[in-house]
């Protein structure tokens, strides 16, 4: 009888401390879905929302780094001048938490197929990873991940070698 209270309460207290932490991943998961949403929905406003004024993002090249202010002022000139219509196909997102080092934190991960339209007519198919760090119910950083020669290419940009002699 006293393994078996021993085996109720060791359930209990694991069943309570997964449904914490299930409770935070599906909050963290919730604020990237929502600010995906704005995304699409070309709400640069609704995307400034989202992000703390520590932002720093990331990607999708080496060395390209951007902060709140100027991701919000970037992504208001695109809408405007740009982008038609980006819709998030086959969008999957999972949250981890990251113990110890540089990235400690609580992490979602989001997956996705991106069809991007210009308002000059191009369009664009592109698999997309997005990795946003949490704190405090906003977003403080991302890292963005995707072939941009690739997306190039569906524009019709041609990449070439530079000559031997330069």
């Amino acid at each position: 009888m006293k393994y078996l209270f021993l085996l109720a309460m060791t359930t209990l207290f694991l069943g309570g401390c997964s449904s914490a932490t299930d409770k935070v991943n599906a909050e963290h998961i919730e604020l990237v879905n929502k600010y995906i949403k704005s995304v699409e929905d070309m709400d640069f406003e609704g995307m400034g929302n989202y992000l703390d004024e520590k932002y720093m993002g990331l990607g999708p090249s080496y060395g390209d780094t951007i902060y709140k202010a100027d991701a919000v002022a970037n992504w208001k000139e695109n809408v405007t001048n740009l982008y038609k219509k980006i819709s998030y196909t086959k969008s999957k997102t999972a949250a981890v938490h990251i113990e110890g080092g540089i990235n400690e934190g609580n992490w979602v991960g989001n997956w996705a197929e991106l069809a991007i339209e210009y308002q000059s007519g191009g369009k664009v198919n592109i698999w997309a990873n997005t990795n946003y760090l949490i704190e405090n119910g906003k977003i403080i950083r991302s890292i963005t991940f995707y072939n941009e020669a690739d997306a190039l290419r569906q524009l019709g940009y041609k990449i070439v070698a530079p000559a031997a002699t330069e």
